[in-house]
């Protein structure tokens, strides 16, 4: 798989080593699947900031607001595929989530990367059995890479 990545929001370059991290995250979603690709298939990845996202958003789902993370499937059938897609995501809004949810924030990160990558690889939550495939799948995945299922909720202490 060739990937190319375009980071304009300079606050990712705060993530050490990201080119091998995507690497990582595409490898580990992918073993997760049954699809097969063609070789050097290609993937683009946007990190951007949340007005770049929230401009995408409108302009292709119109909804105008930031969101964590978008994809774009390709049009061609994944197993022929030369491009199998773009996904964009947001500084703000992941850096954010990754607080509010008490996640690291490249752990957080990868689950989106895993997340936007199944999408180009045609999985979708708009249904409940959709989703549960989609989330088991992502969850691991993560797992292979030492990240927790982050659609588990963390224990809580004894006595609370």
């Amino acid at each position: 798989m060739s990937v190319e990545t375009s980071v304009e929001c300079d606050s990712w370059r705060s993530i050490a080593n990201l080119d091998a991290l995507i690497g990582q995250c595409l490898a580990a979603a992918l073993a997760e699947t049954d699809e097969r690709l063609r070789e050097g298939a290609e993937v683009s990845l946007l990190f951007c900031d949340d007005a770049r996202i929230r401009a995408l958003n409108a302009q292709f789902r119109g909804m105008d607001k930031p969101t964590n993370v978008l994809s774009f499937p390709g049009p061609e059938p994944l197993e022929t595929a030369h491009v199998l897609g773009d996904i964009a995501i947001a500084y703000e809004t992941v850096a954010r989530e990754a607080v509010e949810q008490g996640k690291a924030l490249p752990d957080h990160l990868c689950h989106l990367i895993v997340h936007g990558f199944l999408h180009l690889l045609g999985y979708d939550h708009e249904t409940d059995e959709e989703a549960e495939a989609m989330e088991a799948d992502e969850a691991r995945a993560l797992q292979s890479m030492g990240i927790a299922d982050p659609y588990r909720e963390p224990p809580t202490p004894e006595g609370h």
